[in-house]
């Protein structure tokens, strides 16, 4: 009678661990895809500045030579990027687009065109779907960190090496970013 009162505890908590082993793993998932879709975001963004800097060519060879030395250092964001690879990037983007700010305030018929007007409409809805994607990223690893962090799920967490995720920051350059309306 006793065996089989143990046997069937250590099967409940063979059960426990299995269990919480999943959930880890797929909200560990979660987060993954959410820095993906922000990959997915950002290399489509960089894309139409990539279009931008080649309208620029027209105006400027060192502006564009700029631009495209600025666009040369992006780096795609995967599942398997951390927060700051995408932090990084977010910086870079933002350094890219400031710059050609200063290109269309020197060219103001740069800013006329219609190919430019069109583009930077397209840069605007990727910067809107990045932002998304990151809150979305974010709240991902809330609710991972919260699992890895409580009790008992933390002791599952650590015997599998679970660790916290980073959340993205933002970015404070973007506070100083002039405006790109038009």
């Amino acid at each position: 009678m006793t065996v089989i009162i143990i046997i069937a505890i250590v099967a409940i908590l063979v059960l426990w661990v299995i269990s919480v082993q999943r959930k880890l793993v797929k909200h560990e998932e979660i987060c993954k895809n959410g820095l993906s879709q922000i990959g997915v975001q950002q290399s489509s963004r960089w894309d139409a500045l990539k279009a931008l800097a080649e309208l620029t060519k027209g105006y400027s060879d060192y502006e564009y030579k700029t631009m495209t030395d600025t666009i040369a250092q992006r780096r795609p964001i995967t599942a398997n990027s951390t927060s700051a690879d995408a932090n990084a990037q977010e910086n870079l983007f933002t350094q890219a687009l400031s710059h050609l700010n200063v290109v269309v305030e020197k060219y103001p018929e740069l800013k006329a065109n219609e190919n430019y007007i069109k583009t930077m409409d397209a840069v605007n809805t990727y910067t809107n779907q990045v932002r998304m994607s990151q809150m979305v990223y974010n709240d991902s690893v809330t609710k991972f960190n919260q699992l890895i962090r409580q009790f008992p799920d933390s002791i599952v967490a650590s015997l599998f090496h679970f660790v916290q995720r980073e959340y993205l920051q933002v970015n404070e350059q973007k506070a100083e970013m002039p405006s790109m309306k038009f």
